[in-house]
């Protein structure tokens, strides 16, 4: 026999946005592909870990995570998510919220599995499913406001179809979805009898007065909707890999298991440093971070519509896809390298979100960045004029 990779790792890809930060690296450019957050994290997620190391919190968690965060995630969650939550029962703590979600996959899809997944996607959701032997099927969302059409749902649905997933706010369009469209999809899940997965780690970053609503607060399918979330973003600690999934108990029991068995357990003492972010910040933190945040989007969607690459204004999230069909090149890749070498800039190809042929005109940008690296980007762009 002759030695080789698995089957199931044949399937996976290396991240785009990893590659185009590789390949800005190479010429010291601008990274605006990536999603890494530059901001500084809040004193009092930083004085959390330290004090936690301090006091010696550096060993194994409980596989749930430690009780002070899955307390303060739950009682975040009854007042801004409006899900009730059992801190006991209902909440895994990972590593960050792609493991969260990589542990839900193994716990609850088996090989052959199929999850429908909206389009433009999120890679990582694509490979963590090809990693569990799930088979991810895909609904087309129209730009600009990336709307989709149940009946396309429908002609989707096999006897194979376990799930679907909702990532809102979206990356990478920035779709925020509306309470309308979660009800449709509520419906759908209930009548086919799906699971319904949620990513929501860009919940607190909402524009033009929209509100993020989280699925399993709809009371119909709070008892199938596995939701997932961290603060990763929220407080720019990318690196920490802290998240979690809050589910029905019958759904969370398995989930921990398989974490413990993946992970064994979260870092101690970041958990400790998220709890006292969450329970210290007051709320004008969150409406001052996504104040700050649509400013960065307008200022690089001003930038874009002058160099004539026509930004789909994302609703929420920190990411905006652009049109980029008039530079040269013939697919999204050659565009975005013309892009980099042409600016110094670097984004992610479109195709990166498309299973098929989608996306050859689009390159997406990160707008997480601090003012003057994201001005210097913005004065970069204007040299395609």
């Amino acid at each position: 026999m002759k030695l080789s990779v698995s089957k199931r790792s044949e399937r996976i890809v290396q991240s785009e946005i990893r590659a185009m930060s590789i390949e800005c690296d190479k010429i010291d450019g601008i990274n605006l592909a990536q999603g890494v957050c530059d901001l500084e994290l809040p004193i009092p997620v930083k004085r959390g870990a330290q004090d936690a190391i301090d006091k010696g919190i550096n060993h194994y968690t409980r596989y749930d995570g430690l009780q002070e965060l899955r307390t303060a995630i739950a009682v975040k969650m009854s007042e801004f998510n409006n899900i009730s939550v059992d801190p006991e029962k209902n909440i895994i703590v990972s590593c960050g919220a792609t493991g969260a979600f990589y542990s839900a996959c193994l716990a609850l899809l088996n090989p052959g599995d199929e999850v429908i997944i909206f389009e433009p996607y999120y890679g990582y959701h694509i490979n963590t499913l090809l990693a569990v032997g799930a088979k991810p099927v895909y609904a087309m969302m129209i730009p600009p406001k990336w709307t989709f059409g149940l009946g396309d749902l429908e002609k989707l649905i096999t006897g194979k179809t376990k799930g679907l997933m909702i990532n809102t706010p979206a990356n990478p369009s920035g779709k925020v979805f509306s309470r309308a469209e979660l009800e449709i999809l509520a419906d759908f899940s209930i009548k086919h009898d799906l699971f319904i997965f949620t990513d929501e780690i860009y919940e607190y970053f909402i524009y033009d007065g929209l509100k993020h609503i989280s699925p399993g607060s709809l009371p119909e399918i709070q008892d199938r909707t596995i939701t997932i979330s961290g603060p990763s973003k929220t407080f720019s600690i990318t690196g920490w890999r802290i998240g979690y999934c809050a589910c029905d108990e019958k759904w969370a029991t398995m989930i921990g298991y398989i974490n413990d068995l993946v992970y064994v357990c979260g870092p101690a003492p970041l958990q400790m440093g998220v709890a006292q972010g969450i329970e210290e910040l007051p709320d004008n933190f969150y409406k001052s971070l996504c104040e700050e945040y649509r400013l960065k989007r307008d200022k690089i969607c001003s930038v874009l519509e002058k160099v004539e690459l026509k930004p789909f204004i994302p609703e929420g999230a920190y990411y905006v896809l652009a049109d980029v069909g008039g530079l040269p090149g013939k697919t999204s890749k050659e565009k975005a390298m013309y892009l980099l070498h042409k600016t110094g800039v670097a984004g992610v190809p479109g195709s990166a979100f498309y299973h098929d042929c989608g996306g050859e005109q689009l390159v997406r940008f990160c707008f997480a960045k601090k003012d003057e690296e994201l001005d210097q980007a913005c004065e970069q762009l204007l040299n395609l004029l």
